[in-house]
């Protein structure tokens, strides 16, 4: 392991007493412990770039991120951003959804468990997703992200998510947001573009474009997607009726499920006639009106128009 090892965390999750004896205990185990250590602690206006940005200039060739999906996110943007690894990422989650830890089998709610496979574990490739938005009052903005974006019944779920429940509940008050989110979202007209393709027509309530495929609860959306094979995964919902949802159910539950667990997940992700499955390096997508939008799990307003490109192993993750 590299001499010196940065940990950005967030202290509205865990205090910090609690995070450095989970550290030390794993750190006294650790057959190669780091010589040095540096705390970077992320704020409201910093949930992790900055604090990043410091644990690189102070040479830590691990950085650790603690925190939930957005501080996940945060670091692994900057870790990765010019295409390849700035210092190699590790995980400590703590949050409430926790996406990208879940879809890398990353120990949940045992920091001690977490800090071990960091300080152990052998590193690998990971891609970072890369999303520019316009947004609704003519704003642009671009983003890197781990998990997935997308507009739609997730959006709106996480939107409609009580966040007194959340800190109560978990990850179990987004299926209490469900209901409303289904009846919030609307078949909306669009154009998507896929790697430079003329664009094409498209009517869905949802669009998903993913780099890892499992959410919370150990659900599999996508389950093609892989976090390192430098490719985006894409999820089209189009159900508007009860045929249609139970169409969508059959897909999910029994096309790309048992039917797919029975086969040993040889068989590629089948599609429906309200649910498709495709797969691109670039997405394009422009929206007839503003819809609410999501990264890693991040409700980040609404948007007309977004792009998302895939950054092949920018990452390289513990």
């Amino acid at each position: 392991m590299n001499d010196r090892i940065g940990i950005v965390w967030n202290p509205s999750k865990i205090a910090e007493e609690e995070l450095r004896a989970a550290y030390e205990t794993a750190r006294a185990s650790a057959p190669q412990p780091p010589a040095s250590t540096g705390w970077y602690a992320t704020s409201e206006k910093d949930p992790g770039r900055g604090a990043a940005e410091r644990a690189l200039g102070d040479g830590c060739g691990v950085i650790v991120a603690a925190g939930g999906d957005g501080t996940v996110r945060a670091v692994a943007e900057r870790l990765g951003e010019s295409g390849s690894p700035a210092a190699e990422l590790g995980i400590v989650p703590l949050g409430t959804g926790n996406l990208l830890a879940r879809n890398l089998d990353v120990p949940l709610g045992d920091a001690r468990a977490a800090f071990d496979r960091v300080l152990t574990g052998t590193a690998s490739p990971l891609d970072l997703g890369e999303v520019r938005f316009a947004t609704a009052d003519g704003g642009e903005e671009r983003q890197g992200f781990v998990v997935m974006v997308g507009f739609g019944i997730d959006a709106q779920m996480i939107a409609e998510t009580d966040d007194e429940l959340k800190a109560k509940a978990g990850w179990l008050a987004y299926i209490e947001s469900l209901g409303r989110a289904a009846s919030g979202t609307e078949v909306v007209g669009f154009t998507v573009s896929l790697d430079g393709r003329p664009a094409e027509q498209e009517r869905a309530h949802t669009l998903l474009v993913a780099n890892c495929g499992t959410l919370q609860g150990g659900f599999t959306l996508l389950p093609d997607a892989s976090p390192d094979d430098g490719e985006l995964d894409l999820l089209v919902l189009r159900a508007d009726d009860v045929g249609g949802w139970l169409d969508t159910v059959r897909n999910m539950v029994w096309d790309n499920g048992l039917k797919r667990l029975v086969s040993g997940g040889e068989r590629d992700a089948e599609s429906s006639a309200s649910t498709e499955h495709l797969r691109a390096r670039d997405v394009r997508v422009e929206l007839p009106e503003p819809r609410r939008f999501e990264i890693d799990g991040d409700e980040v307003g609404e948007v007309e128009a977004f792009s998302v490109s895939i950054l092949p192993s920018a990452l390289r993750v513990r």
